[in-house]
């Protein structure tokens, strides 16, 4: 199995994760972040991972410390358990619909991080959580990750809409790309001979 745990500790926040990428979807979640926590869920369903998460963060001041620090986390616990990516499929794409918003998210396991695209998002606040930590969420996860992620909203007015199939699509072509292909079970899927 493919798994991993990562302990964070900085000034502003202290984050303890367990990953378990060939899981069920099941989570237990407490960001400190009650939206955030709502993603994550998502995310671990809709993704088969299994993630167990509590940060305590300097909320007190404002959200971003959190939610960009739990996005790091995350990010190195899919590349520790990843390991040398041997028999992945890599590469992953999905629209996904959510009501009247519609996503494109794309990821190639590639071993250079970062987040493209446009996920525009009509409102600045969801709730309290200020929409404009989704990208920094996205970006900090797809740098410790070491994934090629892309994000765009194709349609969509309601930003609750738009973020959580961002969300949900991140955690469905994430599967895709991790999952192993059984012929190819120990060749990395790179004419470099490493991702």
């Amino acid at each position: 199995m493919r798994t991993a745990q990562v302990a964070r500790r900085t000034n502003e926040t202290d984050i303890n994760l367990t990953l378990n990428l060939d899981g069920r979807g099941e989570s237990s979640i407490d960001s400190g972040v009650g939206f955030l926590d709502h993603m994550l869920t998502l995310l671990a369903r809709h993704g088969r991972m299994d993630l167990q998460l509590v940060c305590r963060g300097d909320t007190n001041v404002d959200d971003h410390h959190s939610v960009e620090d739990i996005g790091i986390a995350l990010g190195t616990a899919v590349a520790q358990a990843l390991g040398e990516k041997r028999g992945v499929r890599r590469y992953a794409s999905l629209c996904l619909p959510m009501d009247e918003a519609l996503i494109l998210c794309a990821v190639d396991l590639s071993g250079r991080g970062g987040c493209y695209g446009e996920l525009e998002i009509p409102t600045q606040k969801i709730g309290s959580f200020d929409t404009e930590l989704v990208w920094e969420f996205m970006t900090a996860f797809a740098v410790h990750a070491g994934v090629t992620l892309h994000l765009r909203r194709l349609s969509g007015r309601n930003s609750h809409h738009i973020v959580e199939g961002a969300f949900k699509a991140l955690g469905r072509v994430l599967r895709e790309a991790a999952g192993i292909e059984p012929q190819f079970r120990d060749e990395i899927p790179s004419t470099k001979g490493v991702l």
